[in-house]
C-alpha cells in the first residue's frame, strides 16, 4: 500500500481514487511538526487542499481502530464561503471517510433547513457548511459544537471579503477551547492574520507550492481586442479551442445574463451561474456540464467558487479581474490535478497597461496574441475533424451496407465532402473580427506619438475649465510666454482648475526661463502662473485634492484673457457668478 502511515481506511480510499503520491500541501499537513497543532496553510485552488485538511484532522475524528469515534455531537466542522464549495468539500470528504463510517452533513443556504436539522440530529460526525446557515443552526440549537475536535476555515480570505467576519467569530466563539483550528487561505491579508492570532494557539505556518504555485499547469494568454468586439472574440475563442468544458467569467449578474443569451443565440450549449439562481438551478447547470449536455458556463466570481469539473480545460476572463488574486482564483478552475489548462484574458486595447501590471504582480508570464480569426478556426476544425475520422471504430454490417449504398450513388470524394459539411453544421459560425493583430496595434500606437516627444516634461497653468480654458486659447498663450512654436507643444490636459501640457525635455529649461521672464506681463498673459509639474496630470490632481489645493475647491474667478488663434473667432469671457457651480 502506497500510504503506510495513514489509517487503513483513508489509505484504501486514496488508492481507489487513483492517488499514487500526495500533493505538497497534503504531505505538509502530515509532517510530524504539524501533528495536533493549529495550522495556517497558504495553498492555491487546485492544490488538493480539501483532501489535505481531511487527512489533517483524521487523528481527531478516528479512533485507534480506524473507525470514526463515538461522540454525542460532530467531531469536525468545515466552513466554506459558498454553497458550491461546501457541497464539493462534502463530496470529497465522503469518499475519503466512507469506509471509516463517517456521517457527513451539509448546512448551506438554499437547501431545506429541516432536512439539515434532521441530518444533524441523526449523529453527523463531520459537518460542512456556509457561515450564514451554520450560524442559523447554532442559534436555533440544532448545531451542537460541544464535542468539536477540529474546525477548518476553507478559503478564509474569501469569507472575510464576502463579509462573513461576524458569523465566523460567533461560530468560533462557540467551539471548545481545546479544538484545533485549521485555516486554509490562498492569500494572507491582515484580517486573516488577526483572526489567526485570536483563535489559534502556537499555529504552524505552511506555504505550499512556492512562488509559482497556483498556475504551473495553466498556459496564460492575453488577447487584445477592440472594446466593441469582446463578444465576437469570445465566440471565436470558444470555436478555436473547442474545449470539452469552458467557463467564462463576468463581473455582474446582468453581464452573465446578456452573454449567456448571446451564446445561446449563436448555437452554443451554455449554462449560467450567478447569485440570482437558486440552488436547484445551480445544481442542474453543473449536472448539464458533467453530462456533456452543455460545454460552456458563464458565471460571476462568487457563483464559480467551488466548481470542480474534471473536464474543464479553458477559462476565459471576459471581464478583467479586479486584482491578481481574483485572476488566480478564476484561472485555478482549470489546470487541476496535474492536467493542463488554458486561461485567456480578453484585454480591450485601452486596458493593456493595467493587465500587464496585474500579470507582473501575480508573477504570470502570459503570451500576448490576437484573437483567432475565421481562417484560424477553419484550419483548427480541419485538424480536429481529420483526427476524429482517423480514430479506430467498430463497423457493423448495417454500417457497411449503408456505406455501399452511398458509394453506388456518390463518389468517395462527394461522400467525404458531405461528411465535412455535416460536421461543420453542428458548430456555430466564427465571427469576423477587425484585422488588427497585436503587432499592428503596437505600430498604430507608435504612429500616434510625434517624433521628438519621446521624452517630455509636464508643466502646469493655474487656469482650467472653470475659467473657460480651451486648447485653442491656451496654445497661443504658451507660445507667447515660452517663446516657442505650437509644434513644440505636446499633449494638453485641461482639468477643472488647472491645465497641464508637455514640452520636450531638450527645450524645457529654455522654456522655463522664458516663462519666468514674461511673468507679470499683461500683454503676454503674464498673470497666469506657469510652472513645472513633478507629476503627470492625474497624479498631480489627486495630490492637490488631498492637500486641499484649488482644483478640489472653489476656483478664483479671474478672467482668462488670451489672444485668440488667428483662425478662430474672438470669444469673450463671462465669469461664472460666485456661489454657484
Amino acid at each position: 500500500m502506497p500510504f503506510p502511515d495513514l489509517p487503513t481506511g483513508l489509505a484504501e480510499a486514496l488508492t481507489e481514487r487513483g492517488y499514487d503520491t500526495l500533493t505538497p500541501v497534503q504531505s505538509a499537513v502530515l509532517e510530524p511538526e504539524a501533528q495536533g497543532r493549529d495550522l495556517v496553510v497558504s495553498a492555491q485552488t487546485g492544490s488538493g487542499k480539501t483532501v489535505a485538511f481531511g487527512l489533517a484532522f483524521a487523528d481527531q475524528v478516528l479512533g485507534e481502530d480506524g473507525r470514526v469515534r463515538r461522540a454525542p455531537a460532530p467531531l469536525a466542522l468545515v466552513i466554506a464561503p459558498t454553497r458550491e464549495l461546501a457541497l464539493q468539500v462534502a463530496r470529497e470528504l465522503d469518499w475519503l471517510y466512507r469506509s471509516a463510517g463517517a456521517k457527513i452533513a451539509t448546512c448551506v443556504g438554499g437547501m431545506n433547513p429541516q432536512q439539515e436539522r434532521r441530518a444533524l440530529q441523526a449523529g453527523a460526525s463531520i459537518v460542512v457548511g456556509t457561515p450564514g446557515r451554520l450560524r442559523d443552526h447554532l442559534e436555533r440549537g440544532a448545531l451542537d459544537l460541544s464535542a468539536l475536535a477540529a474546525v477548518v476555515l476553507d478559503e478564509a480570505d474569501e469569507m472575510l471579503d464576502m463579509g462573513f467576519r461576524e458569523e465566523l467569530e460567533e461560530i468560533l466563539d462557540a467551539t471548545p477551547e481545546n479544538r484545533r483550528v485549521l485555516m486554509f487561505s490562498a492569500t494572507m491579508p491582515r484580517p486573516i492574520e488577526a483572526l489567526a492570532r485570536r483563535y489559534q494557539r502556537d499555529a504552524l505556518r505552511i506555504t505550499s507550492g512556492g512562488t509559482e504555485r497556483g498556475h504551473g499547469d495553466i498556459a496564460y494568454q492575453a488577447v487584445t481586442v477592440s472594446p466593441s468586439e469582446i463578444e465576437n472574440a469570445v465566440v471565436n475563442l470558444l470555436r478555436f479551442h473547442e474545449a470539452e468544458t469552458a467557463i467564462l467569467f463576468c463581473a455582474t449578474r446582468d453581464n452573465v445574463r446578456h452573454l449567456h443569451a448571446t451564446l445561446q443565440e449563436r448555437g452554443f450549449g451554455v449554462v449560467a451561474l450567478s447569485g440570482e439562481h437558486s440552488q436547484q438551478e445551480r445544481n442542474q447547470a453543473l449536472q448539464a456540464l458533467r453530462d456533456r449536455r452543455a460545454r460552456v458556463c458563464v458565471a460571476t466570481d462568487v457563483a464559480a467558487r467551488g466548481i470542480d469539473l474534471p473536464s474543464l480545460s479553458l477559462v476565459i476572463h471576459v471581464e478583467i479581474p479586479r486584482d491578481a488574486e481574483t485572476l488566480q482564483h478564476r484561472s485555478g478552475r482549470t489546470g487541476r490535478a496535474g492536467k493542463k489548462g488554458i486561461a485567456v484574458i480578453i484585454v480591450p486595447f485601452p486596458r493593456r497597461k493595467r493587465v500587464e501590471s496585474m500579470l507582473h504582480h501575480a508573477k504570470i508570464n502570459a503570451q500576448w496574441i490576437a484573437a483567432p480569426g475565421r481562417d484560424d478556426i477553419i484550419a483548427a476544425d480541419r485538424v480536429r475533424l481529420l483526427d476524429k475520422l482517423m480514430q479506430p471504430v467498430e463497423v457493423t454490417d448495417s454500417d457497411r451496407e449503408l456505406a455501399d449504398k452511398l458509394l453506388e450513388t456518390r463518389s468517395p470524394q462527394e461522400i467525404a465532402a458531405m461528411l465535412v459539411q455535416a460536421h461543420r453544421a453542428t458548430m456555430p459560425e466564427p465571427e469576423e473580427l477587425l484585422a488588427q493583430s497585436v503587432e499592428a496595434q503596437r505600430e498604430a500606437q507608435k504612429a500616434r506619438h510625434r517624433e521628438g516627444f519621446e521624452d517630455t516634461v509636464w508643466f502646469r497653468m493655474d487656469i482650467g475649465r472653470r475659467q473657460n480654458a480651451e486648447a485653442r486659447w491656451v496654445m497661443p498663450l504658451i507660445c507667447r510666454r515660452g517663446h516657442i512654436t505650437r509644434n513644440e507643444i505636446g499633449a494638453i490636459r485641461i482639468t477643472q482648475a488647472e491645465t497641464y501640457f508637455q514640452i520636450p525635455r531638450a527645450i524645457a529649461g529654455k522654456f522655463a526661463e522664458a516663462v519666468a521672464a514674461t511673468a507679470g506681463s499683461e500683454e503676454n498673459g503674464g498673470y497666469v502662473a506657469i510652472e513645472q509639474s513633478n507629476e503627470p496630470p492625474r497624479m498631480a490632481a489627486r495630490e492637490n485634492a488631498r492637500r486641499g489645493k484649488p482644483n478640489s475647491g472653489p476656483a478664483p474667478q479671474r478672467p482668462f484673457k488670451a489672444k485668440p488663434h488667428a483662425n478662430a473667432k474672438p470669444k469673450s469671457f463671462k465669469p461664472k457668478p460666485k456661489g454657484r457651480g
